[in-house]
């Protein structure tokens, strides 16, 4: 997922390590707050396979710094993770999919339509067994957990809602 926010912020332009983590904090911070200690090995990793280069500059105060810049390979690989198969697991799933639906402007039309897919077809999932442990009569649940487990029902329906928005959306604009 780190991968992904790292390529979309520098599709915008190209940034030092400092600004992508301002980038990714600004426009995510509702999903995730990455660590520097979890972005500069997701740079290494995405430098080591060509998705993205790095030159150093002297700043104005004189300081040495490096820069980050996507590469074909990058805008690439931003598709292929966009499209790649998502986590099965429910607390992961969520803003993982939120992340994705929000860099979707990367994708064509076609590539989006696939991807709405894939996250709708996996919250239907996810929906359905959080319904079957609600509805199970011999798993008995407190008081507490029916009402966190109803939320998280809402929340599958409602993100099901924004999927199926979305996609009508790109069918209008295709």
């Amino acid at each position: 997922m780190l991968e992904i926010l790292i390529l979309d912020v520098l599709m915008k332009r190209d940034l030092t390590m400092y600004a992508i983590r301002k980038h990714i904090t600004d426009y995510f911070s509702a999903y995730t707050q990455p660590s520097f200690g979890a972005i500069k090995p997701a740079l290494t990793r995405l430098e080591e396979k060509e998705c993205l280069t790095c030159r150093k500059m002297m700043s104005d105060g004189g300081k040495l710094s490096a820069y980050y810049s996507i590469t074909s390979k990058g805008k690439n690989e931003l598709c292929k993770l966009l499209l790649s198969e998502i986590s099965t697991n429910p607390l992961q799933f969520l803003s993982e999919a939120r992340i994705r639906l929000c860099c979707a402007e990367h994708l064509s039309s076609d590539e989006r339509k696939k991807m709405f897919f894939i996250l709708k077809s996996r919250t239907m999932q996810h929906k359905n067994a959080a319904e079957n442990i609600l509805n199970d009569e011999y798993t008995p649940l407190n008081f507490y957990q029916k009402i966190v487990l109803d939320n998280t029902l809402c929340e599958y329906k409602n993100f099901i809602t924004i999927i199926e928005g979305l996609e009508k959306d790109n069918a209008r604009n295709s």
